[in-house]
């Protein structure tokens, strides 16, 4: 019962993707060709929103569920893991078309091809559980 919330928000959050047209093919490639607004604001929005948020529960020191204070850690400024991490997503990206949290919400709306990349992407989740400490970090 406990996490019936997340799931709601889940399916809100599919649904609204969905009907925004933020998992459609097209929307991707037209973003890509730079033919269209729609995919960038949907993610300016979702930035500012987060910036937003994040601000909110600064400032209100908000706890978590478990009754701790969330508090944020500044990054690792070490460039090459995200240089790296960044080209292996997007090339995933590329070949499937879709990003991860897109290709649930795809599969739930009918798309059983999705199945495919969804197992692609627990092998590559799999392969750098094992790889982990050979990789720079």
């Amino acid at each position: 019962m406990r996490m019936s919330r997340y799931i709601l928000v889940g399916i809100l959050f599919g649904v609204t993707l969905y009907k925004a047209e933020a998992v459609s093919w097209f929307r991707i490639y037209e973003m890509f060709r730079f033919q269209s607004f729609h995919m960038y604001g949907i993610i300016f929005s979702a930035i500012a929103l987060g910036v937003l948020a994040v601000q909110f529960i600064k400032r209100r020191h908000l706890r978590s569920t478990e009754g701790q204070e969330i508090q944020f850690h500044d990054k690792d400024k070490h460039w090459p893991r995200y240089i790296i991490g960044g080209f292996i997503f997007g090339m995933g990206w590329a070949l499937a078309g879709v990003c991860p949290g897109p290709m649930f919400i795809l599969m739930g709306s009918g798309y059983t091809v999705f199945v495919v990349f969804l197992l692609a992407a627990m092998t590559g989740t799999f392969l750098y559980g094992v790889l982990r400490k050979r990789l720079p970090h």
